[in-house]
């Protein structure tokens, strides 16, 4: 045996080996690698998508957040409002409330003042009465007196 035909035949072997290499196993290994890097670049893209819709998604909560917090101040600022209001006819109805009681109250002072002066009155008047009734007992004739209640009653 010769070399040449020892290397002729490894030679051959070996371009028989890099042909198959070449046509049966390199192009689904070519392929595979191709579609795992599309995966992995299809992967960072979405990936890449998913932060600039997660930003998106963030100034929104954000916005609707400021919004949110605008809406609560100004429903906080009409209920201050709206409790000043309730205060200022409170106090209104009370000034009014206390008037009336006022007046009441001066009414029934100006009724027992003159519930008083009428009972004084009554009182003077039966003392007035008494006091002429005795002064009258003393100072006037009694046959007088019935000649005059005589007289008096013939008129009548």
């Amino acid at each position: 045996m010769s070399i040449n035909l020892t290397l002729f035949a490894q030679a051959l072997a070996f371009a028989g080996l890099i042909w198959i290499i070449a046509t049966k196993i390199w192009p689904p290994l070519l392929s595979a690698i191709e579609e795992r890097q599309k995966k992995i670049a299809e992967g960072l893209a979405a990936a890449d998508m998913s932060q600039k819709h997660l930003a998106q998604a963030q100034e929104k909560v954000d916005a609707e957040l400021r919004a949110a917090r605008t809406k609560a101040n100004e429903i906080i600022e009409q209920a201050h409002q709206r409790a000043n209001q309730i205060i200022e006819q409170a106090k209104g109805e009370a000034i009014t409330e206390a008037a009336r009681q006022k007046a009441l109250a001066e009414d029934e002072i100006v009724a027992s003042t003159n519930r008083a002066r009428e009972d004084l009155r009554k009182q003077v008047s039966v003392l007035a009465v008494s006091g002429a009734e005795k002064l009258i007992r003393r100072e006037i004739d009694p046959n007088v007196h019935k000649a005059l209640l005589d007289e008096l009653a013939a008129e009548i």
